[in-house]
């Protein structure tokens, strides 16, 4: 497993932190204190895995294998050892782009963790629901994403409340721009399940890099006709 990334104490949380940890995939992965995290996308390789997340300190905390070119891409979400943590199945024709997330390498109906979707089929700013398992009415949602993929700027909240549970930025360097790689941070507050928080991000590459191979698509299409 994975070590426990660095309390960052430069950047406590701004939001009231949930007394009790919320585990979603392993209490491993919950901490008392904000931790942040720097996800690196590689935009022109593949060879080394489609995400990099490191820690404050430069230290591995996972890495994502999987191709999301595929139509049966499936991501998984390894810890720093390479041991399978989270299998990411995106639902096929669904209205709603709904991924569904299960335990280590399994894609079984048992093992599902959490599914989200996209909160309405037609929307310009990122929205997504998110349900826990165990909520099979999926009355209402479990988590709420809320912002704009396209900037990197989206925060992360606990159901339909205003409590927020992690939120990521953009990060601008001179590297992302010379070598292709796409880097942005997210902060993820006490208490939260921090791999779950980042399966989620992989979930929201997944949709958004769906949403932009349609489009060119239709525009490739309409150039034809």
């Amino acid at each position: 497993m994975s070590s426990v990334p660095a309390d960052p104490m430069a950047n406590p949380s701004s939001s009231t932190p949930l007394a009790i940890p919320v585990s979603i995939i392993s209490p491993h992965f919950c901490a008392p204190y904000p931790i942040d995290l720097a996800i690196v996308r590689k935009v022109l390789t593949i060879t080394d895995g489609d995400f990099v997340v490191t820690d404050i300190n430069g230290n591995i905390v996972f890495k994502v294998k999987g191709a999301f070119l595929s139509i049966h891409g499936r991501p998984v979400l390894l810890d720093a050892a390479g041991n399978p943590i989270v299998t990411l199945k995106r639902k096929l024709m669904s209205a709603h782009d709904r991924w569904q997330a299960f335990r280590g390498d399994s894609t079984e109906s048992s093992d599902l963790i959490f599914s989200a979707k996209r909160s309405s089929m037609f929307q310009l700013k990122t929205k997504l629901d998110v349900f826990l398992a165990n909520n099979t009415k999926e009355e209402v949602c479990d988590f709420k994403v809320k912002g704009s993929w396209l900037e990197r700027s989206c925060v992360i909240y606990a159901g339909e409340s205003s409590t927020i549970v992690a939120q990521m930025h953009k990060k601008h360097t001179v590297e992302s721009i010379l070598i292709g790689k796409d880097k942005f941070m997210v902060t993820i507050y006490p208490n939260i399940d921090y791999a779950f928080i980042v399966a989620l991000i992989v979930i929201l590459d997944g949709i958004n890099t769906d949403a932009e191979s349609t489009d060119v698509a239709e525009i490739s299409s309409t150039i034809i006709m």
